[in-house]
């Protein structure tokens, strides 16, 4: 099981999205908890790849960004359409 952690700048972008993004993207936390690297989340590394910060997948549009902090934890920092990702500091 995976330990949630998430940013400040997470939290904000959360309560902005549509409720309909907001349930799916519960339901995808639920599965990334069990396995983060579940086929259904299409989990990727993004570039630059040095930084070790990954995304999955909430539904065609809408992605989840977030970094490993242990073996059994991550913190999210960043929620919203894919276009955005590299628009926040998603690597610091």
């Amino acid at each position: 099981m995976v330990e949630i952690y998430t940013t400040a700048t997470f939290d904000e972008l959360f309560r902005r999205l549509p409720k309909k993004i907001q349930l799916k993207s519960d339901e995808k936390t639920t599965l990334f908890r069990g396995n983060p690297f579940n086929p259904i989340l299409r989990t990727e590394k993004l570039h630059p790849k040095g930084h070790d910060v990954w995304s999955f997948r909430i539904d065609i549009h809408y992605r989840i960004v977030f970094k490993f902090t242990d073996k059994n934890s991550v913190e999210f920092r960043f929620i919203g359409h894919h276009n955005q990702i590299y628009d926040y500091n998603i690597f610091g």
